[in-house]
């Protein structure tokens, strides 16, 4: 994990969307069951990181209720492994520099839509912080970490 964004990194945008409770979002990807995440995404050309992050909402959570708490302080970067690059990076992509949001759900669990788009998940729940390093690809618990650090005020 790096900070800054260096430029074999894709521009990337990560949600942590909290609940009341202070629970946070995680999804279940439907290409790789059991691997749990909280939503993420790609920023578009001509897209502001703030921007990407209320499309990607939309989009992977199927819904618009939340209200954006803040901004990461900086680019967190993951690499990914060799053998799970997608294809579409054609190498270009050694991993992702992601910055991250906190957003206070505003909604109810019935305004969560997870099939109103690609269909990013399988499935969803609401989990304690702490729950959720177990259950994410390894790769990734560093960022994790890093947020949930960031974060921390938030979610405790």
């Amino acid at each position: 994990m790096m900070s800054g964004r260096p430029e074999e990194y894709r521009r990337n945008v990560g949600l942590m969307l909290i609940a009341p409770d202070r629970r946070v979002f995680v999804g279940c990807r439907t290409n790789q069951p059991d691997a749990w995440q909280m939503p993420q995404g790609g920023i578009d050309d001509g897209e502001s990181a703030i921007e990407a992050a209320c499309r990607e909402l939309h989009e992977e959570v199927g819904t618009t209720k939340a209200l954006v708490l803040r901004e990461s302080a900086r680019w967190i970067c993951y690499e990914v492994p060799e053998e799970r690059r997608p294809r579409y990076w054609k190498g270009r992509w050694r991993g992702q520099a992601q910055k991250w949001f906190a957003l206070a759900f505003t909604g109810s669990d019935a305004d969560i839509d997870i099939h109103a788009h690609d269909k990013e998940f399988a499935s969803w729940r609401w989990i304690g912080a702490h729950e959720l390093s177990a259950l994410i690809v390894p790769f990734k618990r560093a960022v994790y970490d890093a947020v949930f650090e960031e974060f921390s005020d938030l979610i405790s």
